[in-house]
């Protein structure tokens, strides 16, 4: 069976919401107004994101790049690389924020992800300009439709957030956090909670040795 592993960056690899903090910092008045509006799903991820994004001038991207290298990554990532690897399979990162931001943290590991998918940026202008080969009518990063790019057998999903809800939706197992949590819960879609990525190697081995990654999962 072909498993790979789907995993988000914000909020997920890194203890923080680090995106979000960068918009608040770097476009705060916008951030207040547009934030709330797309998390109740009044406004979309593409929309409300790119004028975000776009309302930053592009002389401080290096800045943006700096504040999110020293974020702490969440407990447990190494070891559930080391275990990911010993078992083959593949390990590939989805944001829906920027690539920069994302390399720069991921940095260490690149050797051991497989792929890292995310909004690319165009400094070139005054402001900063965002685009993604993977745009749908709702996202600038349609991680469900990369994800279908990778014909896997058996998709496993770890995230946190609203930006991850389609991704999950799509998955075979989600390992999820608030409020993740909460939106496929009014989905009826099951999913794992977990806090660090120690759980979530330990629960995808006990399921590998219990053959349950085969079976349909229902755990809140």
């Amino acid at each position: 069976m072909k498993r790979i592993v789907f995993c988000d960056f914000d909020g997920t690899i890194t203890q923080s919401e680090t995106f979000v903090a960068m918009l608040k910092y770097f476009t705060p008045v916008l951030a207040e107004r547009l934030l709330p509006e797309i998390y109740a799903k009044r406004l979309t991820l593409r929309n409300g994101v790119r004028q975000l994004i776009q309302s930053i001038p592009s002389v401080r991207y290096s800045e943006m790049i700096e504040l999110t290298r020293s974020q702490p990554i969440r407990p447990g990532l190494l070891e559930l690389l080391d275990f990911l690897e010993a078992e083959n399979i593949p390990f590939v990162v989805i944001s829906g924020g920027l690539q920069g931001m994302v390399e720069s943290v991921l940095n260490p590991f690149r050797n051991r992800i497989q792929a890292i998918h995310a909004m690319q940026v165009d400094t070139r202008g005054q402001f900063l300009q965002v685009h993604s080969a993977y745009e749908s009518g709702t996202e600038i990063v349609a991680k469900a439709q990369i994800m279908a790019n990778y014909n896997a057998d058996q998709s496993i999903t770890i995230g946190d957030s609203i930006t991850d809800l389609n991704l999950a939706l799509a998955s075979s197992i989600v390992f999820a956090r608030s409020p993740l949590t909460r939106y496929l819960q009014e989905r009826n879609k099951p999913f794992i909670p977990w806090n660090d990525f120690f759980e979530v190697r330990d629960c995808i081995h006990d399921l590998i040795l219990s053959r349950s990654l085969e079976q349909p999962l229902r755990t809140y």
